[in-house]
């Protein structure tokens, strides 16, 4: 059997291709679909089927454009409701390609149509030697279970938990786990950023597995659960009907500063300018009221996020290849409605004459002596409610990232509740866990007219590394 994994860390999204004697399959395939054409070619490979193991929320899948292109059959959970034409795959459904064999699991839980795929090499073995895992189980953690209309957390989470332990714990131990996601994944919580394990191992070390009553985890699941992203259930709905072919996308608009000024500022703004350059290159010099998301970090999960699917955006990258992987990263979560991009960068708009602004910046230890000496500066916390209640600095407020998607619209309909009480003439000090969320954090606070948005250089690790006091929500002491 060939197999061979595909991983695409802006998204932490793991698709993979298996092979047998000159068919292949390739499963939960990203949108952007040439890399496994090119494969199929390399290794002789005819890629027949095209199989999901769910309706993806948070990225849009190149299903129907790989099928298109090399004639294969689309595969998945009946229960999904596909709008084009599928083979609907039931519980104990299988799929033959040479002396292999895939067989269905229907695994409910994450949503109500995911289903895992076991792998068995007949020409080694009867028994399976792999499981594909989607969203179902991942490693060190197991899939949200907030996604759908039709079902509760609490009903999904019952759902995973009959799935996990009728039908994925019964594999034998040695058996291969690969999952549709890594660390850093919306869909999950704690995901671990080994790419593959196996059935014992997570038995073993996966806080989700370990021995509990139905009713224990769905309490556990349904806890802290993340701010779920806008998008995502647009995501779901393009997937069941079949996205676009990503290359069928118009070309990028070069815009003037003038041009940029005009949509993007102003009571008259219709779009948002998303600067995609280094943190350091943005705080140094931006453009009043853009909005900062690196192209480094996870881009477009975040962009989808604080953005969403329906506003227009103006691109300012720092070359024309960061500008088509900034255009590629959106499209694969399904932003397409990209106008245009500053054309001649951030030079540009400073030759024209028209203000700059820049992002000031504070360590770690500069912080805690200013707090120590009385300064009044509020510290902004936009980390997730678990990192919060694992340990957070003393006084500070939490407001997640996610939170703060009311700022990155053009119209700017006011503050989110954990803020309305600042005064946006003082300073405040935003920090994250690292460093990247808190850049964006800062620029959608200026955007809001924060004067001074100050970030905290490498926040809530640079405050621990130099042992500076923090408090744990749940242990409820300092330390």
């Amino acid at each position: 059997m060939y197999f061979q994994s595909f991983y695409l860390s802006c998204l932490a999204h793991a698709s993979y291709m298996v092979g047998s004697e000159g068919v292949a399959a390739v499963v939960d395939p990203q949108r952007d679909i040439d890399i496994y054409i090119e494969e199929a070619r390399q290794q002789n490979l005819r890629i027949a089927y095209v199989l999901e193991t769910h309706l993806h929320a948070d990225f849009v899948s190149g299903h129907h454009e790989l099928a298109a292109r090399t004639g294969a059959t689309i595969c998945m959970s009946e229960a999904a409701r596909a709008k084009f034409p599928h083979r609907a795959l039931r519980d104990g459904d299988s799929i033959e390609l040479g002396s292999s064999r895939l067989d269905f699991l229907a695994t409910p839980g994450h949503t109500p149509e995911s289903m895992c795929i076991l792998l068995t090499d007949r020409s080694q073995s009867d028994r399976p030697w792999a499981v594909l895992t989607g969203d179902t189980l991942f490693i060190g953690d197991v899939g949200r279970p907030d996604l759908s209309p039709e079902f509760s957390a609490q009903q999904l989470a019952g759902m995973l938990y009959d799935s996990l332990r009728k039908k994925i714990m019964t594999l034998p131990d040695d058996t291969q786990v690969f999952p549709a996601h890594g660390a850093g994944s919306l869909c999950g919580r704690n995901i671990s950023s080994e790419r593959s394990s196996t059935i014992g191992k997570e038995k073993q070390f996966n806080y989700a597995l370990q021995p509990m009553s139905r009713e224990a985890f769905v309490k556990m699941l349904t806890a802290e659960l993340p701010d779920r992203p806008g998008y995502f259930g647009r995501d779901a709905e393009i997937n069941r009907a079949g996205a676009e072919e990503i290359r069928e996308l118009a070309p990028l608009s070069a815009f003037t500063p003038e041009k940029v000024q005009q949509i993007t500022s102003g009571s008259n703004a219709r779009a948002v300018l998303l600067d995609t350059r280094p943190w350091t290159d943005f705080a140094a010099a931006h453009i009043p009221g853009s909005i900062h998301i690196g192209l480094s970090g996870q881009y477009a999960s975040w962009a989808g996020t604080l953005i969403g699917l329906d506003t227009p955006i103006v691109l300012l990258a720092e070359d024309a290849e960061r500008l088509d992987e900034s255009r590629l990263r959106l499209a694969r979560v399904g932003i397409e409605r990209v106008e245009g991009y500053l054309d001649g960068g951030i030079e540009a708009w400073q030759r024209s004459g028209r203000p700059i602004s820049q992002t000031a910046q504070v360590s770690a230890g500069e912080l805690h002596r200013e707090l120590n000496a009385g300064l009044q500066i509020p510290v902004i916390d936009v980390r997730r409610a678990a990192e919060w209640n694992s340990g957070h600095l003393v006084n500070a407020r939490l407001a997640p990232l996610a939170q703060l998607a009311v700022l990155a619209s053009p119209e700017l309909n006011g503050l989110p509740a954990a803020l309305k009480d600042l005064d946006r003439a003082q300073p405040v000090a935003v920090h994250c866990q690292g460093g990247y969320r808190s850049g964006i954090a800062a620029s959608l606070l200026e955007r809001a007219g924060f004067r001074s948005a100050v970030n905290v250089i490498g926040g809530y690790e640079a405050w621990r590394a130099q042992n500076l006091p923090v408090v744990a929500e749940e242990a409820g002491a300092r330390h």
